[in-house]
């Protein structure tokens, strides 16, 4: 149902922009969020975070949709909090279980005392072809496209669709 937004995530990433941009621009349209806007607020997120080698950017990405989608924007809502935290933990134990990890670091195989300067590698054929980053783009875009497909089912099937589970 969503595959050209798994497609436009790939796309993305190709085309340049880093992992967390390339998944949250590819549906931010949907959860009323323009475009710019997307890439701005998940552009920190590249590379593992400032390219720090963190948490994977693709799953970042997956996280701040599933904010968008389910986020919590009362304070004082605990009960609200946990729906939205139980989902970005079962969205990240989906993405571990295709990558393998949810660290960049790891997902990249390199050592932990690995330099991580904040100037990104030149994009070349080279780049690409040495990286799995288009992978961790296009599972995070699917993760994301089965579970809004399942959220919008549960919603439609029930009035109280925070009772949602993946």
């Amino acid at each position: 149902m969503y595959e050209d937004r798994i497609e436009r995530a790939k796309e993305n990433f190709m085309s340049g922009y880093n992992c967390s941009q390339s998944v949250t621009a590819a549906f931010a349209d949907l959860l009323g969020m323009d475009t710019e806007l997307a890439l701005r607020a998940s552009s920190s997120f590249g590379a593992g975070i400032g390219r720090m080698r963190l948490t994977c950017g693709a799953a970042c990405g997956l996280f701040m949709l599933a904010g968008l989608l389910t986020g919590c924007t009362d304070p004082t809502d605990r009960i609200g909090k946990g729906r939205n935290y139980a989902i970005v933990q079962q969205l990240a134990e989906k993405f571990r279980e295709k990558m393998g990890s949810t660290t960049c670091r790891e997902i990249l195989g390199l050592r932990k005392d690995a330099p991580t300067p904040p100037m990104p590698d030149e994009r070349t054929a080279e780049y690409y072809r040495k990286r799995p980053c288009v992978r961790t783009v296009e599972t995070a875009a699917q993760i994301f496209a089965e579970f809004l497909s399942e959220y919008n089912l549960s919603a439609a099937n029930s009035t109280n669709n925070t009772e949602h589970k993946l």
